[in-house]
């Protein structure tokens, strides 16, 4: 199932994908949630997240990770239509 929404395609609702060619966003995704539909970029783009928890982790990772978790907490519970949950559950 691919979707073409304003000249970008997408392989389905609410999966992201990288956009290396943006010049300042890392991703992009359609998302929906009932009949809404928005595209989100997000993500700085070259920037190093602390990516997905890894075993022998350093404490630094381990804080910037919280430090970003409680930082966009607020937008990040708004849900799937935030550029900020998306961060959250892709790159952090």
């Amino acid at each position: 199932m691919s979707i073409t929404y304003r000249g970008e395609t997408f392989s389905g609702y609410n999966k992201p994908k990288r956009t290396p060619s943006h010049a300042t966003k890392s991703h992009i995704v359609l998302a929906k949630e009932g009949s809404k539909i928005k595209m989100i970029r997000f993500g700085e783009q070259g920037a190093s997240t602390a990516g997905k928890p890894k075993s022998g982790e350093s404490d630094k990772m381990k804080a910037k990770r919280k430090s970003f978790k409680s930082r966009h907490g607020k937008n990040i519970s708004k849900g799937k239509m935030s550029a900020a949950y998306w961060a959250d559950k892709v790159k952090w």
